[in-house]
């Protein structure tokens, strides 16, 4: 019944009302977690792009690998595996560590540099529970 939920919002007041837009619009810092310049930046070494898409280009080697020898339904398989794990997550503002994903793609005996310098002790993501959940679930 689409009508009882209009009914009920009928006097509320969208949130982007609210949202100043342009070149002075704010950072909202809740939603998005601080600002860095290093997002910003381009690529200062040509080998960067290269290891930002690392996992991504392994990916694809492995499936076109798999194909080879097993046939087309392996590739599939195990793509269909990725998805269902990359969905299962902590709620937003907790740290997840997505083991399974790791172990799928055997990672998960690797240690790398994200294992090391990646505390989630030190993250600076965390903020409001409510509200990180309320965005999440579209309520805002």
């Amino acid at each position: 019944n689409s009508r009882g939920t209009s009914y009920l919002l009928k006097d509320s007041i969208p949130i982007t009302e609210f949202s100043a837009s342009g070149p002075f619009e704010g950072h909202d810092l809740l939603r998005r977690g601080f600002t860095s310049v290093k997002n910003e930046l381009l690529p200062s070494h040509p080998l960067e792009l290269s290891e930002k898409n690392f996992q991504l280009n392994q990916d694809k080697t492995n499936f076109a690998t798999l194909r080879n020898i097993q046939g087309l339904h392996a590739p599939l398989k195990l793509q269909m595996e990725f998805r269902a794990v990359k969905q299962v997550q902590r709620l937003p503002f907790l740290h997840s560590s997505n083991i399974a994903l790791d172990t799928l793609r055997g990672n998960d005996e690797c240690i790398s540099f994200e294992d090391i310098l990646n505390d989630p002790s030190q993250s600076e993501v965390m903020g409001e529970p409510h509200m990180m959940m309320e965005y999440k679930l579209g309520l805002l």
